[in-house]
């Protein structure tokens, strides 16, 4: 679900939120470098046992909303596991099609280089088809909400 924080930057929401489960929030995007395509965003997990965060960086946001739109498209079904990963792969992504027709997303939250001393995964659970396209919508949005 995608939100805006007092200062109307997005924040976007993944996972159910609950005592027992993790919800991810995307949030405060900032291109570090004027005119260059850097983007950077902060990643939270937060939960009744968790509380894990990082910076990420990416270029422009290497495709990770184009990803999933790929998996929006092919809501009918894939063999395998199909991934994604940040520039500096402080975020990784792995997709698999369940029956149901349901897509399991596994987060993954690393520990910036050099030290890499820490490492944290948390798997959403999304419907298939239009609940994909939304979630791949507000990835777009909140991506593309600081201007280059």
């Amino acid at each position: 679900m995608i939100d805006y924080d007092d200062s109307g930057s997005p924040v976007v929401r993944v996972g159910e939120s609950g005592p027992r489960t993790v919800q991810l929030l995307f949030s405060e995007p900032a291109r570090p470098f004027e005119d260059d395509p850097m983007l950077d965003f902060l990643v939270k997990a937060r939960g009744q046992w968790v509380s894990v965060e990082t910076s990420v960086r990416t270029l422009g946001g290497d495709g990770l909303d184009s990803f999933l739109s790929s998996l929006a498209e092919d809501f009918r079904g894939w063999d395998g596991a199909r991934t994604w990963c940040s520039l500096e792969r402080d975020l990784t992504l792995s997709a698999e099609h369940r029956p149901g027709g349901y897509v399991y997303l596994t987060w993954g939250i690393h520990d910036r280089p050099p030290s890499e001393q820490w490492h944290f995964e948390t798997t959403s659970v999304h419907a298939a088809g239009e609940e994909m396209c939304t979630l791949a919508a507000e990835i777009r949005t909140f991506l593309t909400s600081v201007a280059q």
